[in-house]
């Protein structure tokens, strides 16, 4: 990874520049041209390593969405697995180590959708999904600070912007930058000259998203595997319910621990409530790191299960705003 490369992926995730020419800004602060920068994030996605340019929303401040989970029999997961990336709701799609070995996001304009999507699933397929949604968020932010490698970061406060969203229906701004900005000169100006908006309502538009907390952060997002975090485990614990919101408190501020939310119980298949995200170069290395978790909050008796990712069937930005369905190819990792 050359120096340009490291400085884009690591140090423009969050408060990317609203004004008319951000890459333009960005390149004077990396002392490089503009095209210099177009051409290196355009080589940086063509490779994997960055999935787009642009919003990461906060969620449930925009559409609804779920996790949801299949155990599907070995010889039929990469058949159902297609099926279900082929819905253009579904944004992340993975095998696991476990008996519900397929987990995947479904995210949609509203919750009639979402329930649409897993009802399709389960008739399509003849699996019953696992419905579990968010009910509480202690610590949500896929950012990682790769000048320390493989450590998760904890989050950070985003910029407040002083722009007011008016006359406008978020809606229309949201369907077009869910994918990603185009890596052009004046990426607002294309935004807008698409939805019928000049460049300067796009730009107040979104500083009005980011300031009412829709848009949780603006910037490069990157793929973690792609980026030598190989190792991916989802932990799950089952904590009394009277000790969840402390517990994912204090959980959520581990820089080891990259997504940590409460979701229902599925009595009697599914008994976790709790769910931990945590990333690592090497899986062994995942493991000391819930090992130190376990005994830093006083976890050691507490049933739990760590479900690495064994394959990636799909992974890209949410739509939240209803268009075409496209399929996606395979991916390993």
């Amino acid at each position: 990874m050359t120096d340009l490369d490291l400085h884009l992926l690591n140090d423009f995730q969050r408060d990317f520049p609203l004004v008319a020419a951000p890459f333009g800004v960005i390149a004077g602060r990396l002392g490089i041209s503009e095209a210099e920068v177009l051409e290196a994030l355009a080589r940086l996605q063509a490779c994997g390593k960055v999935s787009r340019v642009g919003a990461v929303f906060r969620p449930h401040s925009v559409g609804s969405s779920t996790l949801a989970a299949l155990a599907v029999p070995a010889e039929k997961l990469d058949e159902v697995a297609q099926r279900v990336s082929s819905y253009a709701e579904v944004n992340h799609n993975y095998e696991r180590e476990h008996r519900y070995n397929l987990w995947f996001v479904v995210t949609a304009p509203d919750e009639a959708r979402v329930q649409e999507v897993l009802a399709e699933i389960k008739s399509s397929t003849g699996y019953l999904p696992l419905h579990l949604p968010m009910l509480e968020e202690f610590h949500i932010d896929l950012g990682f600070d790769l000048s320390q490698p493989h450590q998760g970061c904890s989050a950070r406060a985003v910029g407040r912007a002083s722009a007011r969203l008016v006359g406008l229906k978020p809606d229309l701004l949201i369907g077009a930058v869910q994918q990603g900005l185009p890596l052009v000169p004046h990426p607002f100006a294309e935004i807008g000259a698409g939805i019928g908006l000049a460049e300067n309502e796009v730009i107040a538009g979104l500083a009005s998203l980011v300031e009412q907390g829709v848009i949780k952060r603006m910037g490069v997002v990157v793929r973690h595997h792609e980026l030598g975090y190989r190792a991916n485990a989802m932990v799950v614990w089952d904590i009394p319910n009277d000790q969840v919101s402390a517990l994912g408190q204090r959980i959520g501020s581990f820089d080891s621990v990259t997504l940590c939310y409460r979701r229902p119980r599925r009595l009697p298949a599914w008994h976790y409530n709790l769910f931990t995200m945590i990333h690592g170069q090497h899986r062994d290395e995942v493991l000391g790191l819930v090992a130190q978790l376990k005994q830093q909050c006083g976890l050691e008796h507490v049933a739990h299960e760590v479900l690495f990712s064994c394959r990636r069937f799909k992974q890209c930005g949410a739509r939240y705003v209803a268009g075409h369905a496209v399929a996606a190819p395979a991916l390993v990792g």
